[in-house]
């Protein structure tokens, strides 16, 4: 199977929990400041790291459920940056499945343009490498967030989210390989 069908089975599998959770629960996440975002996926990626190192789990829901999440939760957080309005306005499902789209079709664009470049690298690394980059770009969001969103030479917060969403994305594509 080629990356491309394998990346996109991962996100269909993103997406129909997050249109699910979108009807059983509306889009309650609007309420979530910027800071609470980055720190539900901090919980998801630092709970990957705390099972990886322990080699037990006490909560029944598995790795590639958290890895679902982070890919969520990182499409929402860029849905965020953009959204006005009263957030305790329900959005309707159809146009949340429209944003979603847009912010996948993004996050999809930069992979392959990475993949490219740098030649599928993402194959050789570990599990617990892309914990880690996530984490790692989850303290640089919280960064930006301190300096009031601005950025001196640097990425700002909506590429970071792409790099997170994608490498969620490459670790629920190697977990399906395993």
């Amino acid at each position: 199977m080629s990356t491309l069908a394998q990346y996109e089975a991962a996100i269909a599998g993103c997406k129909d929990i997050f249109l699910k959770k979108t009807k059983d629960y509306g889009t309650s996440w609007r309420v979530l400041r910027p800071i609470s975002v980055v720190d539900q996926i901090f919980i998801k990626a630092q709970r990957i790291r705390n099972i990886q190192e322990i080699g037990a789990q006490k909560v029944e829901d598995n790795i590639e459920g958290e890895f679902k999440g982070i890919v969520n939760y990182g499409v929402i957080g860029l849905i965020q940056m953009e959204q006005h309005g009263n957030p305790y306005t329900d959005l309707p499902v159809e146009e949340v499945e429209n944003l979603y789209n847009h912010y996948i079709y993004e996050i999809k664009t930069v992979m392959e343009a990475k993949n490219h470049d740098y030649g599928e690298a993402w194959r050789d690394m570990s599990q617990e490498s892309f914990v880690d980059l996530i984490l790692t770009k989850l303290l640089r969001i919280k960064q930006i967030l301190r300096n009031q969103g601005q950025t001196l030479i640097s990425e700002g917060i909506d590429a970071n989210y792409v790099d997170i969403v994608n490498y969620a994305l490459f670790a629920l594509i190697k977990i399906s390989e395993a």
